[in-house]
């Protein structure tokens, strides 16, 4: 066993350098260090869907002020580009680590999370569909080329993604599959199409839902856009043969401006936090505009390597009967 696993630690280790080094490429972003907490009452940490409670503790030194580890670093990047100085289109990359214990398991989900956060500076200009859709064509590319990577150094496994990547608006898939569920219409489409990336999530529908949750004060999805619709950001699904599902890979968008960050906190009844630090740095034009997201390391190795546990690419917390069942199977954690 141990021999094996080691093994799958070196294919897993060439999936991310290989990825890592094309998404640099591809998106002109320059590796920069970030932080695992960060102070809690100052509106940076991510608040995800707004219900998941992030791991918190006092912090002696600096008389019990209390620290959060963050959930993403969804809008610390965005004060980071700042801070940096970067002009529009460079971008930063980050290597992150976070913690989320309200997350439930399942073969895709641990409370461990690591990802690719990256952001980068865009024009004004560039708030739109159009500007969106060229980006995500671009994380495609690197997605494709290092699946292609992964069969020359691993010929046993096989390249599945199509060459180019669908894309359509929550409210067009709702109309293409009335009554089914958000997850049953990701399911179809991506079945369908093979990669999919799905705009406009986090605002309510026709039918009086959203897509998905999103929260108020990062990405933009309730800008209208040039289809007719609203939001500016959305979801790269693939198509996981092995899981027999639609596979998340990026949660990604252009970020609000102010109009829209209130127009979001309005509509989420949250206007109280405009009063943080993250949101009067925005409306008082502190922050550049920007566009950036997240891309789930542990998913682009579970993909590449077509592996159906996610505890079979990082090392996290399970349930000892659940990790027995699947030993039981054949399907060896780390």
């Amino acid at each position: 066993m141990g021999r094996h696993i080691l093994k799958r630690e070196q294919a897993i280790t060439f999936v991310k350098e290989t990825f890592a080094t094309k998404l640099k490429q591809a998106l002109n972003l320059i590796p920069v260090s970030s932080p695992i907490v960060v102070l809690d009452g100052t509106g940076i940490n991510d608040d995800l869907n707004g219900i998941e409670r992030p791991v918190s503790f006092p912090i002696k030194s600096l008389q019990d002020q209390r620290a959060v580890v963050v959930h993403s670093l969804a809008k610390w990047k965005r004060i980071r580009l700042k801070e940096l100085e970067l002009e529009p289109e460079e971008g930063i990359l980050t290597d992150m680590r976070a913690l989320r214990p309200d997350e439930d398991y399942s073969p895709i989900h641990s409370i461990y999370v690591d990802q690719w956060d990256w952001e980068k500076c865009i024009l004004s200009g560039n708030r739109n569909l159009a500007y969106l859709k060229e980006t995500v064509e671009k994380i495609y590319q690197v997605i494709f080329d290092t699946e292609q990577a992964v069969n020359v150094q691993y010929p046993h496994i096989e390249p599945i993604l199509p060459e180019t990547i669908h894309f359509i608006s929550a409210e067009e898939l709702l109309q293409k599959y009335p009554n089914s569920t958000g997850k049953e219409r990701e399911n179809a489409i991506a079945k369908e199409y093979g990669a999919v990336f799905i705009y406009g999530i986090g605002g309510s529908l026709t039918n009086g839902e959203p897509h998905d949750g999103r929260a108020a004060d990062y990405d933009d999805w309730s800008t209208g856009n040039e289809q007719g619709y609203h939001g500016l950001n959305g979801d790269i699904l693939v198509w996981n043969p092995i899981l027999n599902t639609a596979f998340e890979l990026s949660s990604m968008g252009i970020r609000v401006d102010k109009k829209a960050l209130l127009t979001q906190l309005e509509i989420r009844n949250s206007l109280d936090r405009q009063k943080l630090t993250f949101h009067q740095m925005l409306l008082n034009d502190l922050l550049p505009e920007s566009i950036g997201g997240g891309i789930g390391q542990s998913r682009i190795c579970m993909f590449m390597l077509k592996l159906e546990h996610i505890g079979q690419v990082q090392v996290s917390i399970w349930d000892q009967l659940k990790k027995t069942e699947l030993l039981d199977k054949g399907v060896e954690l780390l």
